[in-house]
Formats: structure tokens, C-alpha cells, sequence
């Protein structure tokens, strides 16, 4: 008896598991879409999932990251800024 509630317990997991996985596809479908309707609407995807990526951090790492980022432009001549 306990060996069949075992599998019962295993099967249910396993069900679970199965049914999320299939609502997660579902979601990332439904982000496709939308980046679709973005990009035909004019804006670039590519950059929008950056801006996501980088809604995502918090303050402090966004802007440590960006710091990093501008030395190494400007090591590599590829800095925005304007020398006045």
C-alpha cells in the first residue's frame, strides 16, 4: 500500500509539473505575440528586451553595470560622450 502511495504522490507531482510546463509555453507564446505587435508597430524588439533585462536589476547593479560599460566603450573608442 504505502509503495502505491508513493506513485501516487510521484504521478501527481509529475502531473503538476507537466501542466505548468505547458501554461509556461503558453506564456512565452503569448510574449512572442506581443513583441511581434511591437516590432510591427515600429519598435525594436531586440531593444525592448534589453530595457526589460535591465527593468529587472536592481538600481545600484544597473548603474555599476553601465559604469563598467562606458569604460570599456571608451577603451575601445566607442564612447557616446563629447569631448567639450
Amino acid at each position: 500500500m504505502e509503495q502505491d502511495s508513493e506513485r501516487d504522490g510521484l504521478r501527481l507531482f509529475v502531473e503538476r509539473i507537466e501542466r505548468l510546463e505547458e501554461e509556461k509555453k503558453g506564456i512565452a507564446d503569448d510574449i512572442r505575440d506581443v513583441y511581434s505587435e511591437a516590432k510591427a508597430s515600429g519598435y525594436d524588439p531586440k531593444i525592448m528586451r534589453q530595457v526589460i533585462r535591465l527593468r529587472k536589476m536592481e538600481s545600484n547593479d544597473r548603474k555599476e553595470m553601465e559604469a563598467v560599460l562606458e569604460v570599456y566603450k571608451e577603451a575601445l573608442g566607442m564612447s557616446m560622450a563629447v569631448d567639450l
